[in-house]
């Protein structure tokens, strides 16, 4: 649930925006046509890209190329609200606030980006910079276009000297050059985790029927069946190679609970995971 919103526009668009959320929730950001900078004050919150997934926890922040997401805010026993501060940057606004006189790094990126996201570990001027946000978030009255753009110049500027700076300008610069992932990239990306149909579907920016359509097309499967057996098949190779603890397996093959695993993984191989185990290592010593 979103306790409060505060939010400022530049030239028609959000730009700056405060939000205080009551864990757990979830909503998806699908931002074809921008990068987005978000820094927890309180709070932890998971945030999955088309290929990636990351934590990110309190005075923690990440930057996230143009693309379709999902952030979840999670519970925590430290903190019974989520507060962040979000900063949107739209190649039309940079291009306006920099009189069409990008800096080099923007136009000019070493390679083309790989990197959907990139986490930034609250160095001490982002966090002064933050405080500065909260400052004007509490005295609207002072806010006018002119402090707007010296502000969204002053954080690009932040993050262009952080030890993060070459994703960081990859993923800026991306904004006016935008990397966009294939259905069967964004599927691959997420095998073995515990997202759901419902959030995949999110992800590659279709409806939920039309994804399910699209993906026995491709896969000749059905989502949930095909994705089960991905990671069962997983499970499988863990239990021969590794001594990894059966929870840990179930884990690590995108399960989120044990006693799920253990049923489905019986269901396909007609015997329990620790069973099984013990039948791969008794063919290994004969």
């Amino acid at each position: 649930m979103i306790l409060s919103h505060k939010k400022y526009e530049l030239f028609g668009k959000l730009v700056f925006e405060k939000l205080v959320i009551k864990p757990p929730f979830q909503k998806s950001n699908i931002m074809p046509n921008e990068a987005c900078f978000y820094y927890v004050i309180k709070g932890v919150s998971e945030t999955i890209s088309e290929v990636d997934r990351l934590r990110i926890p309190t005075r923690e922040s990440v930057l996230l190329k143009c693309g379709n997401y999902i952030t979840k805010i999670l519970s925590s026993q430290s903190s019974q609200s989520f507060q962040t501060i979000a900063i949107h940057f739209h190649p039309e606004i940079l291009r306006k606030i920099y009189e069409n006189d990008l800096p080099l790094f923007l136009k000019r990126p070493e390679k083309r980006s790989t990197t959907a996201m990139t986490k930034i570990k609250g160095p001490l001027l982002i966090s002064k910079y933050i405080e500065s946000l909260l400052f004007y978030f509490e005295n609207p009255e002072l806010v006018n276009d002119d402090l707007l753009v010296l502000k969204l110049k002053e954080i690009i500027l932040l993050l262009s000297q952080t030890e993060e700076q070459k994703n960081i300008n990859q993923i800026l610069s991306g904004l006016f050059s935008p990397t966009t992932y294939s259905f069967k990239q964004i599927i691959d990306a997420h095998l073995y985790s515990d997202i759901s149909i419902e959030d995949l579907s999110q992800l590659v920016n279709v409806s939920l029927s039309s994804f399910k359509r699209e993906f026995r097309r491709i896969y000749n499967d059905s989502p949930a069946n095909y994705l089960r057996n991905k990671k069962l098949e997983k499970a499988a190779e863990l239990l021969r190679v590794s001594d990894q603890r059966i929870t840990d397996v179930a884990y690590n093959s995108g399960f989120t609970e044990l006693p799920h695993f253990s049923k489905c993984f019986k269901e396909k191989f007609a015997i329990s995971p620790s069973a099984y185990r013990l039948t791969q290592k008794g063919k290994f010593l004969n």
